[in-house]
């Protein structure tokens, strides 16, 4: 799996403040910032290494805004630079605590940005290859229906399609809120703790549109990620709006999946549930159709004449997201920086229950998972394994 994991070094941004390429690295953004921006390097230098050494520990009221605002104040267009593809990664805004920032930037900054070459269904198969021969047994199709929880608060099995599996200790990556008031049930847990749970306030969810070319066809080469947008300022409001003017193209090309020949875009953007929720049937499939012909509007002035040579288009909303992950109002992107302390809390209020959902660092991706995964099964192994007994 490791040999797989290669680097995109094609990054761009286009929009009415600036046209930028980068290898999306350190190196690369602090060239960029003095050359594109007139940035001191010291004021560069300073930035980077406060954004690094950000940790859970410190003060948790500044916001990402202020953060910005400390070395570049008044620059809406360096604010965009940086924040967009956070924005894009994890769906956090300006007003959110500027370590949420720091700590994700400064893991992408740290190398750069990385893909699975074979892509996701090869990279899962490979992981299941691995897990069986460590002697996991896997399932799928398998929701999970309630989590079993004994009066002094320990945990006993859980309840996957109606069949009982018992177990002596559990992770759950589904929603934090949806765990604790749903598969467990609020009067298993403290009074106080159930209050913070239900305060944690969900993420924004997403959209996005899938454009397979024809076989044969294809598109000079555009980079792998490209952020477009329409709107004059960087504006989370804008980004979230159903009225789209914010894109993030992904493009996969032949060597994205050696022994294809398929070329891929996918258009992702950030959007609201609530405003996917209420529609009709009809009105809904009208609304994602619209979806549709605006993103190939749009990608038209970067590939000219996709429209034909498009062989499958499909679309998904945060209903999508919200149908086949169960995960409350498709919150894609789990909560909001607090729900992490709910997390970490868990199993102090149920023995032997953990939590590596998605909590506001990286909030979806492998490396949000494998991040919180590792220090949370570390968590369930030292809990599973006995304690040495001194002779």
């Amino acid at each position: 799996i490791a040999d797989s994991i290669v680097q995109l070094e094609g990054v761009r941004f286009e929009n009415p403040q600036f046209s930028v390429r980068t290898t999306f690295d350190r190196a690369d953004f602090a060239r960029i910032l003095s050359e594109k921006f007139n940035v001191d390097s010291e004021t560069i230098q300073r930035f980077f290494e406060t954004a690094r050494s950000m940790n859970f520990y410190d003060d948790q009221s500044k916001t990402t805004g202020e953060f910005f605002e400390e070395f570049f104040p008044g620059r809406d267009d360096i604010v965009r630079f940086l924040m967009e593809p956070i924005t894009y990664a994890n769906g956090s805004t300006l007003e959110d605590p500027a370590i949420t920032y720091g700590i994700v930037f400064s893991n992408f900054m740290h190398k750069g940005v990385f893909t699975f070459e074979g892509g996701t269904d090869l990279l899962v198969t490979k992981m299941q290859e691995e897990m069986e021969r460590n002697g996991v047994d896997l399932r799928i199709r398998t929701l999970v229906e309630k989590i079993e929880i004994t009066p002094d608060r320990k945990v006993t099995g859980v309840v996957v399609n109606g069949r009982r599996i018992g177990c002596g200790a559990l992770i759950s990556n589904a929603n934090i809120k949806s765990t604790i008031l749903k598969l467990v049930g609020e009067e298993h847990f403290d009074k106080e703790f159930v209050e913070e749970t239900k305060a944690v306030r969900l993420n924004n969810s997403s959209c996005q549109v899938y454009l397979a070319l024809k076989p044969g066809e294809s598109f000079e080469n555009q980079g792998d990620l490209l952020f477009h947008s329409e709107h004059s300022g960087f504006d989370i409001d804008a980004m979230l709006s159903k009225n789209i003017s914010s894109r993030t193209f992904s493009f996969y090309y032949p060597k994205t999946r050696p022994g294809h020949d398929r070329y891929v875009i996918v258009s992702s953007t950030n959007a609201h549930y609530r405003d996917w929720a209420d529609l009709s049937e009809e009105e809904y499939q009208a609304a994602k159709e619209e979806m549709i012909e605006t993103t190939i509007d749009c990608l038209e002035q970067y590939v000219p004449g996709i429209r034909e040579k498009l062989d499958h288009i499909e679309a998904s909303t945060p209903r999508t997201f919200e149908h086949y992950t169960q995960h409350l109002n498709g919150a894609s992107f789990g909560t909001k920086f607090e729900g992490l302390k709910i997390s970490k809390e868990l199993p102090e209020q149920v023995a032997g229950l953990y939590h590596a959902g998605s909590v506001g660092i990286i909030m979806s991706g492998w490396l949000g998972a494998m991040n919180y995964g590792v220090i949370v099964s570390n968590e369930v192994d030292k809990y599973l394994t006995p304690s040495p007994v001194n002779a």
